[in-house]
Formats: structure tokens, sequence, C-alpha cells
């Protein structure tokens, strides 16, 4: 790669990537001075040269601009509309408390204490929401963030569309030991030809796709390129949608044997579900999820050349509207009187996947978890269970705690890793706190 494909391949490594060895030399700018008011992003009409973020250079995907872009995605890409209804938005009562900033924790692998307030800092928060039984007790908006603004929730997507597409598993209307070629046929001389359903939902298929971002030849820069999330290199003949990208996968080792995260799955998965539903996932998202819980915002997806949204991480969204899914998953699948998601379907996400399977992918900040229909489970003493998505978005319920953590960020280092150290122990110090 070279020119503008190496370029875009340093923006994507420094922001989603895995490989941050030279971005962690590079010293990022701290929460404080990248604030995006502060930098003045966009300010002007026109705004001037060197407070520009544009598509056509990828600064929509570089840091600090990340910390104006990442709530402002439908100015660079096409989307699709998710509709919340015509319906008054669900109540959330307010029981707001003052005692949570000075919570203290360790961070792991360090001997010091951090306070909750730092660690909105440390991992460039952008929005946050608590609940406790149900009622905000903490709410904070920075930057350009703000209650009504939406924000890319990046890969808690997954967990949007992983819990629907288990619940039409539980329909009925999706065979989970079904291979994929049986619903997709296009894919039948793929990796997915024989790949099973339940696979592709918890993430052991066994694909040659590499998300390595600091190998420029990793199949997710032909995957962000194809589905035009990226500027295209002069001269490229590759895919040009999502669905063309899917059809080019070969297999690489055996499926059912291991997790390994790999974002293409959720795109697999979101052709699984218009094929059973016979709708868009935007549009089963709306009549499913966002018109029940009677979402505050309507929020929208990212899109490709033929229409097809980015079921594995394009989801745009207000952080009360996260904290209210969140709020219905912790309640097993109930909110404002009705069963939204099957309570099976939410208490089999709960039990997690299998921890050995989950063990060979490596994660040394998430010892003991598993995974399962793209939620992400600690399998801790509360039974606490995530959606996770890079740059800091999360979505974090605590059932013993009665707890819903919600939050965007746009932290410099994309993979979680960077992060887990100050949020998973900051969201475990709050859970103790709130149960005291």
């Amino acid at each position: 790669m070279t020119g503008r494909s190496t370029m875009v391949g340093v923006v994507m490594a420094a922001t989603i990537g895995l490989g941050t060895e030279a971005a962690l030399a590079q010293q990022p700018l701290s929460a404080a001075d990248s604030d995006p008011v502060k930098m003045g992003w966009m300010v002007g009409s026109p705004p001037p040269a060197d407070k520009l973020i544009q598509f056509s250079n990828g600064s929509h995907f570089a840091f600090p601009q990340t910390r104006w872009s990442f709530a402002n995605f439908r100015l660079f890409l096409p989307t699709s509309n998710v509709w919340r209804g015509d319906n008054a938005a669900s109540p959330l009562p307010r029981a707001e408390r003052n005692d949570i900033d000075a919570i203290t924790f360790q961070p792991l692998g360090q001997s010091g204490t951090m306070t909750w307030a730092e660690s909105l800092a440390a991992n460039y928060t952008d929005a946050i929401v608590v609940l406790h039984k149900g009622k905000i007790v903490y709410e904070r908006y920075l930057g350009v963030m703000n209650p009504h603004a939406t924000h890319i929730a990046m890969s808690v997507t997954k967990s949007f569309f992983g819990t629907l597409g288990a619940t039409l598993v539980a329909e009925g209307k999706l065979d989970e030991k079904a291979p994929v070629s049986k619903y997709i046929p296009e894919l039948t001389d793929t990796a997915y030809g024989d790949a099973t359903v339940r696979q592709v939902l918890d993430m052991t298929v066994g694909v040659q796709y590499s998300e390595n971002y600091a190998n420029p030849k990793a199949e997710i820069f032909d995957h962000v390129r194809a589905g035009g999330l990226v500027p295209r290199p002069p001269g490229y003949a590759g895919p040009t949608s999502f669905y063309g990208f899917l059809k080019t996968l070969k297999k690489e080792g055996q499926h059912g044997e291991a997790f390994a995260y790999k974002t293409v799955n959720s795109d697999v998965l979101g052709w699984l579900i218009r094929r059973a539903s016979g709708k868009t996932v935007g549009e089963l998202l709306s009549e499913r999820i966002w018109q029940k819980l009677g979402m505050e915002q309507d929020a929208y997806m990212l899109i490709d050349s033929e229409g097809t949204e980015f079921a594995g991480g394009g989801l745009n969204a207000a952080v009360r509207d996260l904290a209210r899914f969140g709020e219905m998953m912790r309640l097993g699948g109930t909110y404002n009187g009705q069963q939204i998601v099957p309570k099976a379907v939410v208490e089999d996400i709960r039990r997690g996947g299998r921890t050995s399977d989950f063990a060979k992918a490596g994660y040394a900040t998430l010892p003991g978890w598993s995974y399962r229909d793209m939620w992400w489970v600690t399998n801790n003493e509360d039974g606490a269970f995530m959606a996770r998505g890079v740059n800091g978005q999360a979505i974090y319920i605590d059932p013993k705690a009665e707890m819903v953590i919600a939050r965007f960020g746009s932290h410099p280092l994309a993979a979680n890793a960077h992060n887990d150290p100050t949020t998973l122990p900051a969201f475990a110090a709050l859970a103790r706190h709130l149960m005291q």
C-alpha cells in the first residue's frame, strides 16, 4: 500500500486498530487538550483548512478529529434511519447522586489509585449514563456531546444484532444448527458455506480474516474499503459493498473450535437477519427495539453503496437510549410492561459461551470471560455482561448491583485493552458502591 491507501491504513491503525506501538510513542493529546470544542473543529462558514474534517482525506477517522467526528458521522458517510416511533419516550426517573465522582479504585497493573472522575478523562469519555434500579444516578456529557446527540457505537452495534439474531432463533425463523448457506446460498463457496448460524453468533468461525491493524494487508482494510467507510485508493478494483466482500472470504482452520473476534461475522449475521425477517437490520432494529423501548432519539446506521447497513459497527445512537437497551437486558428482556426480547434469550446470553473457546483468543485483560450471541460475558460473581466497541464504547450490565452503564468515548487508541485497566475496575467499584 502506498500513497493515500497507506495514509488510510495509518489513520485506521491509530484510531480503531490493534497495532498501537507507534501511536503510544507519539503520546497523544490528553482528553483536556483534545477537547473538540477547545480545538474548534468544523467551526466557521466554511471552517478554516486546519479545522476542517473530511472523508476524502480520511481525517474523519484520525485522532484528535475523532473527538468531533464520532458525534457527527452522518456528515461523512451515507446512512439509513432507525425510527423511534410516534409514541412519547419512555421515562427514565432520576435519583442523581453526588458521591460517585469521588469513588476510588486501583487500575489493573498499577499500584496507585484513581477516582471515578479521573477515569472519565483517562478514557476520553464523551457521554456516560449510569442507571441504578432503573433510575439515572449519574449523567455526564463532554466535548460536543449532549443529551439529544448521537454518537457512533462501533462494535456495541454487534450486541444489538446478536440479540435480534438470537431472538429469530428462539422464534424458529433461524435454525442455529443450519449452515449459513441454507439462508445465503451466495456464500456456499466461501468460509461460511459450512459454518452454522450458531458459530456465526458466537464467532467461532474458521475464516481467513485478520483485524491486525498493524498489518496494512490485513483483511479488515479490505472490509472497510469495500463498505466505503474509508477512502479507496486510486485504481481500486476490489469489492464495492459489504456483501461483495463477504463473497471473497476463504476458510482457515476449523469451525467451532475457538473464539476469534472478527467483525465480518456480524455482517454475515446481518445478512442472515435480512433473509430470515424480510427486513433490513435497521428496519428490524426499529420495529423490535427502538419503537418498543420508547427511545428518545432516532438512531441511524452507516450504509454501503448498495444501502446495506453495517451490522458490524455502524449504529449511531443517543447514550440514554443505549442505557434503555441495557436496562431491558438487565430485566430479562422486559421493559415498559412488555416482553421485548424472550427471557430465554437473555438467560442464554448471561450464561455465556465456553470459557475454553474464549481463552484461546488470549485477551490479557479478560481472564475467565466468554462470548455468546455477540455479548461479552464476565462470568464474575455479579453475572455482569457487556457490549464493547473500540475507542471506549460500552454497555455494562451488572444484574446483582442492579446497575447499567452506557458510555461513549473517543480514546485515541482503539483496542479496549488500552482502556480496560481503568474501565473495568471503575465499573466494578461503582457496582460495589451502589450495593452498599
